[in-house]
Protein backbone atom coordinates (compact mmCIF):
# COMPACT_ATOMS: atom_id res chain seq x y z
CA UNK A 1 0.00 0.00 0.00
CA UNK A 2 1.31 3.01 -1.06
CA UNK A 3 1.75 5.40 1.90
CA UNK A 4 1.42 8.59 0.55
CA UNK A 5 0.61 10.70 3.33
CA UNK A 6 3.11 9.40 5.77
CA UNK A 7 5.88 10.91 3.67
CA UNK A 8 4.40 14.19 3.30
CA UNK A 9 3.18 14.30 7.03
CA UNK A 10 7.30 13.07 7.61
CA UNK A 11 8.89 15.49 5.31
CA UNK A 12 6.64 18.43 6.12
CA UNK A 13 6.72 17.89 9.88
CA UNK A 14 10.47 17.45 9.60
CA UNK A 15 11.17 20.27 7.91
CA UNK A 16 9.30 22.74 9.85
CA UNK A 17 10.82 21.34 12.91
CA UNK A 18 14.57 21.88 11.69
CA UNK A 19 13.49 25.24 10.59
CA UNK A 20 12.01 25.96 14.02
CA UNK A 21 15.30 25.22 15.50
CA UNK A 22 17.50 27.10 12.95
CA UNK A 23 15.15 29.77 13.41
CA UNK A 24 15.36 30.30 17.09
CA UNK A 25 18.86 30.53 16.89
CA UNK A 26 19.12 32.94 14.24
CA UNK A 27 16.41 34.90 16.32
CA UNK A 28 19.04 35.27 18.73
CA UNK A 29 22.07 35.73 16.86
CA UNK A 30 19.79 38.63 15.13
CA UNK A 31 18.48 39.72 18.44
CA UNK A 32 21.66 39.84 20.19
CA UNK A 33 22.63 43.46 18.44
CA UNK A 34 26.23 44.84 19.88
CA UNK A 35 26.16 42.17 22.88
CA UNK A 36 29.76 40.17 23.17
CA UNK A 37 29.03 36.36 22.55
CA UNK A 38 29.71 34.24 25.06
CA UNK A 39 33.35 33.44 23.86
CA UNK A 40 34.38 37.08 23.83
CA UNK A 41 33.09 37.50 27.34
CA UNK A 42 35.26 34.99 28.68
CA UNK A 43 38.31 35.92 26.98
CA UNK A 44 37.54 39.86 28.15
CA UNK A 45 36.68 39.59 31.56
CA UNK A 46 36.77 35.94 33.05
CA UNK A 47 39.78 35.03 31.83
CA UNK A 48 41.86 38.17 33.01
CA UNK A 49 40.36 37.67 36.40
CA UNK A 50 41.22 34.31 36.31
CA UNK A 51 44.61 34.66 35.24
CA UNK A 52 45.34 37.85 37.78
CA UNK A 53 43.60 35.71 40.68
CA UNK A 54 45.93 32.47 39.69
CA UNK A 55 48.91 35.11 39.92
CA UNK A 56 48.58 36.75 43.09
CA UNK A 57 48.08 32.64 44.39
CA UNK A 58 51.38 31.91 43.27
CA UNK A 59 52.87 34.98 44.52
CA UNK A 60 51.64 34.52 48.00
CA UNK A 61 51.61 30.48 48.12
CA UNK A 62 54.14 29.31 45.24
CA UNK A 63 52.90 26.24 43.41
CA UNK A 64 50.96 25.03 46.44
CA UNK A 65 48.76 28.53 46.81
CA UNK A 66 48.02 28.45 42.73
CA UNK A 67 46.51 24.73 43.32
CA UNK A 68 44.83 25.34 46.25
CA UNK A 69 43.49 28.95 44.19
CA UNK A 70 42.40 26.45 40.94
CA UNK A 71 40.27 24.19 43.44
CA UNK A 72 38.11 26.81 44.61
CA UNK A 73 37.06 27.64 41.30
CA UNK A 74 33.47 26.43 39.85
CA UNK A 75 34.04 23.02 38.51
CA UNK A 76 33.91 24.28 34.78
CA UNK A 77 36.40 27.18 35.75
CA UNK A 78 38.61 24.57 37.43
CA UNK A 79 38.70 22.58 33.84
CA UNK A 80 39.47 25.45 31.86
CA UNK A 81 43.07 26.58 34.07
CA UNK A 82 46.49 24.77 34.60
CA UNK A 83 49.72 25.86 35.74
CA UNK A 84 52.78 24.38 34.54
CA UNK A 85 56.53 25.57 34.87
CA UNK A 86 57.55 28.13 33.01
CA UNK A 87 60.66 26.02 32.07
CA UNK A 88 58.27 23.83 30.33
CA UNK A 89 56.72 24.15 26.76
CA UNK A 90 53.72 26.30 26.19
CA UNK A 91 50.34 24.05 26.33
CA UNK A 92 49.65 23.68 22.58
CA UNK A 93 45.55 24.10 22.05
CA UNK A 94 43.58 20.97 21.59
CA UNK A 95 41.51 21.66 19.07
CA UNK A 96 41.52 24.29 16.08
CA UNK A 97 38.54 26.23 17.81
CA UNK A 98 40.53 26.25 20.80
CA UNK A 99 42.27 29.44 22.42
CA UNK A 100 44.41 30.12 24.93
CA UNK A 101 45.35 32.78 27.40
CA UNK A 102 48.43 32.68 29.08
CA UNK A 103 50.20 34.63 32.43
CA UNK A 104 53.18 33.90 34.26
CA UNK A 105 53.14 33.86 38.31
CA UNK A 106 57.07 34.22 40.50
CA UNK A 107 56.21 32.37 43.53
CA UNK A 108 58.55 33.50 46.98
CA UNK A 109 61.59 31.98 46.25
CA UNK A 110 61.86 32.76 42.55
CA UNK A 111 60.35 29.95 40.27
CA UNK A 112 58.30 30.96 37.78
CA UNK A 113 54.72 29.39 36.53
CA UNK A 114 52.77 29.46 33.34
CA UNK A 115 49.30 30.48 34.23
CA UNK A 116 47.03 29.14 30.85
CA UNK A 117 43.22 29.12 30.38
CA UNK A 118 41.83 27.80 27.99
CA UNK A 119 38.11 28.33 26.10
CA UNK A 120 36.53 28.23 22.60
CA UNK A 121 37.49 30.96 19.94
CA UNK A 122 34.60 33.05 18.42
CA UNK A 123 32.17 30.64 15.75
CA UNK A 124 32.46 31.80 11.87
CA UNK A 125 29.79 33.90 11.17
CA UNK A 126 27.34 32.15 8.45
CA UNK A 127 23.75 30.50 9.85
CA UNK A 128 25.25 27.01 9.67
CA UNK A 129 28.35 28.21 10.77
CA UNK A 130 27.69 30.17 13.64
CA UNK A 131 24.43 27.37 14.87
CA UNK A 132 25.96 24.82 18.00
CA UNK A 133 26.56 20.97 16.47
CA UNK A 134 24.00 19.92 19.13
CA UNK A 135 21.36 22.52 17.62
CA UNK A 136 22.15 21.05 14.66
CA UNK A 137 21.62 17.45 15.88
CA UNK A 138 18.07 18.23 17.34
CA UNK A 139 17.01 19.09 14.03
CA UNK A 140 18.18 16.85 11.69
CA UNK A 141 18.17 13.73 13.85
CA UNK A 142 15.68 14.70 16.48
CA UNK A 143 13.30 16.41 13.90
CA UNK A 144 13.55 13.23 11.80
CA UNK A 145 13.02 11.18 14.86
CA UNK A 146 9.62 13.30 16.39
CA UNK A 147 8.32 13.41 12.50
CA UNK A 148 8.60 9.94 11.83
CA UNK A 149 6.21 8.61 15.08
CA UNK A 150 3.88 11.29 14.80
CA UNK A 151 3.63 10.26 11.07
CA UNK A 152 2.64 7.10 12.11
CA UNK A 153 0.60 7.97 14.57
CA UNK A 154 -1.75 9.85 12.43
CA UNK A 155 -1.23 7.29 9.03
CA UNK A 156 -1.58 4.25 10.65
CA UNK A 157 -5.19 4.27 11.98
CA UNK A 158 -5.94 5.64 8.39
CA UNK A 159 -4.63 2.54 6.90
CA UNK A 160 -6.41 0.28 8.83
CA UNK A 161 -9.43 2.45 7.67
CA UNK A 162 -8.88 1.40 4.44
CA UNK A 163 -8.05 -2.36 4.82
CA UNK A 164 -11.33 -2.14 7.11
CA UNK A 165 -13.21 -0.10 3.88
CA UNK A 166 -11.31 -3.11 1.59
CA UNK A 167 -12.32 -5.93 2.83
CA UNK A 168 -16.22 -3.86 3.48
CA UNK A 169 -16.38 -3.57 0.09
CA UNK A 170 -15.64 -7.55 -0.43
CA UNK A 171 -18.84 -8.74 1.72
CA UNK A 172 -16.54 -9.33 5.12
CA UNK A 173 -19.38 -7.23 7.05
CA UNK A 174 -17.70 -8.88 10.60
CA UNK A 175 -14.66 -6.53 10.22
CA UNK A 176 -14.54 -4.50 13.21
CA UNK A 177 -11.91 -2.03 13.89
CA UNK A 178 -11.92 -1.37 17.63
CA UNK A 179 -10.05 -4.17 18.95
CA UNK A 180 -7.10 -2.55 16.87
CA UNK A 181 -7.82 0.82 18.45
CA UNK A 182 -7.48 0.11 21.37
CA UNK A 183 -7.91 2.74 24.53
CA UNK A 184 -7.18 5.58 22.11
CA UNK A 185 -9.50 8.60 22.46
CA UNK A 186 -9.26 10.98 19.85
CA UNK A 187 -10.98 11.84 16.55
CA UNK A 188 -9.68 9.23 14.87
CA UNK A 189 -10.40 6.47 16.98
CA UNK A 190 -14.19 8.14 16.71
CA UNK A 191 -13.82 7.72 12.67
CA UNK A 192 -12.98 3.71 13.70
CA UNK A 193 -15.88 3.24 15.80
CA UNK A 194 -18.21 4.94 13.39
CA UNK A 195 -16.98 2.62 10.77
CA UNK A 196 -17.84 -0.35 13.38
CA UNK A 197 -21.72 1.58 14.05
CA UNK A 198 -21.33 1.55 10.10
CA UNK A 199 -20.64 -2.52 9.31
CA UNK A 200 -22.76 -3.48 12.20
CA UNK A 201 -25.84 -1.73 10.66
CA UNK A 202 -25.15 -2.89 7.45
CA UNK A 203 -24.68 -6.36 8.69
CA UNK A 204 -27.85 -6.24 10.39
CA UNK A 205 -29.54 -4.62 7.21
CA UNK A 206 -27.94 -7.29 4.79
CA UNK A 207 -29.05 -10.35 7.51
CA UNK A 208 -32.73 -8.64 7.57
CA UNK A 209 -32.69 -8.28 3.45
CA UNK A 210 -32.26 -11.78 3.55
CA UNK A 211 -33.99 -12.80 5.95
CA UNK A 212 -36.85 -11.00 4.75
CA UNK A 213 -36.26 -12.41 1.08
CA UNK A 214 -36.56 -15.93 2.62
CA UNK A 215 -40.13 -14.74 4.30
CA UNK A 216 -41.24 -13.64 1.08
CA UNK A 217 -40.39 -16.06 -1.04
CA UNK A 218 -41.57 -18.72 1.58
CA UNK A 219 -44.94 -17.06 2.04
CA UNK A 220 -45.22 -16.53 -1.94
CA UNK A 221 -44.85 -20.09 -2.56
CA UNK A 222 -48.47 -20.66 -0.96
CA UNK A 223 -50.56 -18.68 -2.59
CA UNK A 224 -48.70 -19.18 -6.14
CA UNK A 225 -49.17 -22.96 -5.29
CA UNK A 226 -52.72 -22.60 -4.90
CA UNK A 227 -53.22 -20.57 -8.25
CA UNK A 228 -51.62 -23.12 -10.34
CA UNK A 229 -53.55 -26.06 -8.50
CA UNK A 230 -56.82 -23.95 -9.39
CA UNK A 231 -55.60 -23.63 -12.89
CA UNK A 232 -55.16 -27.28 -13.40
CA UNK A 233 -58.63 -28.11 -11.72
CA UNK A 234 -60.23 -25.33 -13.91
CA UNK A 235 -58.82 -27.10 -17.22
CA UNK A 236 -59.49 -30.75 -15.95
CA UNK A 237 -63.06 -29.56 -14.78
CA UNK A 238 -64.54 -27.02 -17.22
CA UNK A 239 -68.00 -27.62 -15.52
CA UNK A 240 -66.54 -26.05 -12.18
CA UNK A 241 -65.26 -22.68 -13.62
CA UNK A 242 -66.81 -20.19 -11.65
CA UNK A 243 -65.95 -21.71 -8.10
CA UNK A 244 -62.17 -21.70 -9.64
CA UNK A 245 -62.18 -18.09 -11.05
CA UNK A 246 -63.49 -17.23 -6.71
CA UNK A 247 -60.68 -19.51 -5.91
CA UNK A 248 -57.95 -17.62 -8.21
CA UNK A 249 -59.16 -14.46 -7.06
CA UNK A 250 -58.85 -15.27 -3.14
CA UNK A 251 -55.67 -16.35 -3.97
CA UNK A 252 -54.68 -12.84 -6.30
CA UNK A 253 -55.83 -10.67 -3.33
CA UNK A 254 -53.87 -12.26 -0.88
CA UNK A 255 -50.86 -11.89 -3.00
CA UNK A 256 -51.76 -8.08 -3.39
CA UNK A 257 -51.90 -7.59 -0.15
CA UNK A 258 -48.88 -9.29 0.60
CA UNK A 259 -47.26 -7.57 -1.97
CA UNK A 260 -48.40 -4.30 -0.21
CA UNK A 261 -47.35 -4.97 3.02
CA UNK A 262 -43.88 -5.73 2.08
CA UNK A 263 -43.80 -2.23 0.22
CA UNK A 264 -45.07 -0.82 3.34
CA UNK A 265 -42.53 -2.63 5.86
CA UNK A 266 -39.79 -1.30 3.09
CA UNK A 267 -41.19 2.23 3.72
CA UNK A 268 -41.44 2.11 7.33
CA UNK A 269 -37.75 1.64 7.27
CA UNK A 270 -36.32 3.98 4.73
CA UNK A 271 -39.04 6.25 3.64
CA UNK A 272 -39.27 8.71 6.91
CA UNK A 273 -39.57 12.62 6.17
CA UNK A 274 -38.68 15.18 8.47
CA UNK A 275 -41.67 17.17 9.39
CA UNK A 276 -42.83 18.29 13.02
CA UNK A 277 -46.62 16.63 14.03
CA UNK A 278 -48.86 16.35 16.89
CA UNK A 279 -48.91 12.99 18.18
CA UNK A 280 -51.90 13.41 20.54
CA UNK A 281 -54.03 14.06 17.32
CA UNK A 282 -52.52 11.26 15.26
CA UNK A 283 -53.11 9.06 17.83
CA UNK A 284 -57.10 10.20 18.29
CA UNK A 285 -57.21 9.99 13.83
CA UNK A 286 -56.73 6.74 14.31
CA UNK A 287 -58.60 6.27 17.20
CA UNK A 288 -61.74 7.52 15.69
CA UNK A 289 -61.39 5.44 12.21
CA UNK A 290 -60.93 2.23 14.24
CA UNK A 291 -64.03 2.93 16.69
CA UNK A 292 -66.27 2.02 13.70
CA UNK A 293 -64.64 -1.57 12.87
CA UNK A 294 -64.78 -1.80 17.03
CA UNK A 295 -68.91 -0.79 17.00
CA UNK A 296 -69.22 -3.99 14.97
CA UNK A 297 -67.57 -5.95 17.26
CA UNK A 298 -69.06 -4.94 20.84
CA UNK A 299 -65.63 -3.46 21.43
CA UNK A 300 -64.92 0.07 22.92
CA UNK A 301 -62.18 2.13 22.71
CA UNK A 302 -60.87 4.48 25.16
CA UNK A 303 -58.52 7.34 24.43
CA UNK A 304 -56.64 9.01 27.40
CA UNK A 305 -54.22 11.75 26.40
CA UNK A 306 -52.12 13.43 28.67
CA UNK A 307 -50.34 15.36 26.52
CA UNK A 308 -49.31 18.56 27.83
CA UNK A 309 -49.73 22.22 25.83
CA UNK A 310 -47.19 22.70 23.42
CA UNK A 311 -45.24 25.41 25.49
CA UNK A 312 -44.78 22.49 28.53
CA UNK A 313 -42.93 20.22 26.01
CA UNK A 314 -40.47 19.74 23.66
CA UNK A 315 -41.67 19.05 19.80
CA UNK A 316 -42.12 15.61 17.66
CA UNK A 317 -40.27 15.20 14.32
CA UNK A 318 -40.30 12.19 11.86
CA UNK A 319 -43.42 11.15 9.48
CA UNK A 320 -46.86 11.63 10.81
CA UNK A 321 -47.97 8.85 8.12
CA UNK A 322 -45.39 6.52 9.31
CA UNK A 323 -46.69 7.04 12.78
CA UNK A 324 -50.23 6.45 11.70
CA UNK A 325 -49.86 3.28 10.26
CA UNK A 326 -47.73 1.90 13.33
CA UNK A 327 -51.07 2.96 15.74
CA UNK A 328 -53.50 1.57 13.61
CA UNK A 329 -51.14 -1.61 12.81
CA UNK A 330 -51.15 -2.17 17.41
CA UNK A 331 -55.13 -0.54 17.41
CA UNK A 332 -55.93 -2.91 15.16
CA UNK A 333 -53.99 -6.05 16.03
CA UNK A 334 -55.44 -5.22 19.53
CA UNK A 335 -59.02 -5.21 18.30
CA UNK A 336 -58.68 -8.48 16.61
CA UNK A 337 -58.03 -10.17 20.18
CA UNK A 338 -61.24 -8.57 21.82
CA UNK A 339 -64.15 -9.79 22.03
CA UNK A 340 -67.70 -8.55 22.43
CA UNK A 341 -68.15 -6.12 25.99
CA UNK A 342 -63.76 -6.05 25.85
CA UNK A 343 -62.13 -2.57 26.10
CA UNK A 344 -59.48 -1.81 24.19
CA UNK A 345 -57.43 1.36 26.23
CA UNK A 346 -55.35 3.95 24.29
CA UNK A 347 -52.70 5.97 26.89
CA UNK A 348 -50.97 9.10 25.10
CA UNK A 349 -48.10 10.79 27.62
CA UNK A 350 -45.19 13.02 27.23
CA UNK A 351 -42.46 12.11 29.65
CA UNK A 352 -40.51 15.53 30.60
CA UNK A 353 -37.76 13.34 32.38
CA UNK A 354 -36.86 11.83 29.83
CA UNK A 355 -37.96 14.11 27.30
CA UNK A 356 -40.36 11.32 25.44
CA UNK A 357 -43.44 10.35 23.99
CA UNK A 358 -45.49 7.25 24.96
CA UNK A 359 -48.51 5.56 23.06
CA UNK A 360 -49.39 2.44 25.07
CA UNK A 361 -52.02 -0.35 24.11
CA UNK A 362 -54.03 -2.41 26.19
CA UNK A 363 -56.37 -5.02 24.98
CA UNK A 364 -58.45 -8.25 27.33
CA UNK A 365 -57.10 -10.61 24.76
CA UNK A 366 -55.26 -14.16 25.28
CA UNK A 367 -51.74 -12.40 25.64
CA UNK A 368 -49.06 -14.21 24.68
CA UNK A 369 -45.94 -17.06 25.85
CA UNK A 370 -43.45 -15.15 27.31
CA UNK A 371 -41.03 -17.22 24.81
CA UNK A 372 -43.13 -15.49 21.69
CA UNK A 373 -43.21 -11.94 23.07
CA UNK A 374 -39.52 -10.86 21.65
CA UNK A 375 -40.04 -12.10 18.21
CA UNK A 376 -43.79 -10.94 17.88
CA UNK A 377 -41.60 -7.48 15.79
CA UNK A 378 -40.41 -9.74 13.17
CA UNK A 379 -41.66 -10.17 10.02
CA UNK A 380 -44.48 -13.02 9.15
CA UNK A 381 -43.92 -14.44 12.59
CA UNK A 382 -47.83 -15.07 13.91
CA UNK A 383 -46.99 -16.93 17.38
CA UNK A 384 -50.26 -18.08 19.33
CA UNK A 385 -52.16 -15.24 18.48
CA UNK A 386 -54.32 -16.36 15.09
CA UNK A 387 -53.52 -15.96 11.59
CA UNK A 388 -52.81 -13.00 9.22
CA UNK A 389 -49.48 -12.18 7.06
CA UNK A 390 -47.48 -11.99 10.24
CA UNK A 391 -46.19 -8.17 8.79
CA UNK A 392 -48.64 -5.75 10.82
CA UNK A 393 -46.63 -5.35 13.94
CA UNK A 394 -43.55 -5.80 12.24
CA UNK A 395 -44.04 -2.88 10.16
CA UNK A 396 -44.92 -0.47 13.43
CA UNK A 397 -42.17 -2.05 14.77
CA UNK A 398 -39.72 -0.71 12.20
CA UNK A 399 -41.95 2.41 11.97
CA UNK A 400 -40.89 3.44 15.74
CA UNK A 401 -37.35 2.46 14.65
CA UNK A 402 -37.30 4.69 12.03
CA UNK A 403 -38.37 7.63 14.81
CA UNK A 404 -35.08 6.57 17.00
CA UNK A 405 -38.00 5.00 19.14
CA UNK A 406 -38.44 1.30 20.79
CA UNK A 407 -41.55 -0.72 20.96
CA UNK A 408 -41.97 -3.56 23.30
CA UNK A 409 -44.40 -5.36 24.88
CA UNK A 410 -45.77 -7.59 27.83
CA UNK A 411 -48.82 -9.68 29.28
CA UNK A 412 -50.97 -8.25 31.60
CA UNK A 413 -51.35 -9.70 35.46
CA UNK A 414 -54.85 -9.74 34.50
CA UNK A 415 -54.77 -11.44 31.18
CA UNK A 416 -54.18 -9.41 27.76
CA UNK A 417 -51.15 -7.79 25.96
CA UNK A 418 -50.00 -4.25 26.42
CA UNK A 419 -47.68 -2.56 23.83
CA UNK A 420 -46.19 0.22 24.66
CA UNK A 421 -44.25 2.90 21.99
CA UNK A 422 -42.02 5.30 22.68
CA UNK A 423 -40.72 8.00 20.40
CA UNK A 424 -37.49 10.83 21.36
CA UNK A 425 -38.94 14.24 21.46
CA UNK A 426 -36.81 16.41 19.21
CA UNK A 427 -33.76 18.93 20.44
CA UNK A 428 -33.22 22.44 19.72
Amino acid sequence: MKRRLFWKILFAFWLTFFAITQGVWLLFEISRGDRPSPEALIASEVAPAVLAGGSEAIAAGGLAGGRTFIDSLPPRQRRRVSITPASVSPAAPRGAGERLLVREGVAPDGTRYRITYRYSGERRRGILRSTPPELLILGLIGGLLFSAALAWYLTEPIARLRRGFDQLARGDLEVRLAPQIGRRRDEVADLGRDFDLMAQRLQRLVAARDRLLHDVSHELRSPLARLQLAIGLARKAPNRTEATLDRIEREALRLETLVGEVLALARAEHGQQDDYFDLAGVVASVADDACFEAEASGVHIRLHNAIPDEDARAPLIGSAELVHRAIDNVIRNALRFSGAGDAVDVDVAYLPATGSYTVEVRDNGPGLPEGEIDAMFEPFVRGGRGSGLGLGLSIASRAVAAHSGEMTARNLAGGGLAVVMTFPASRG
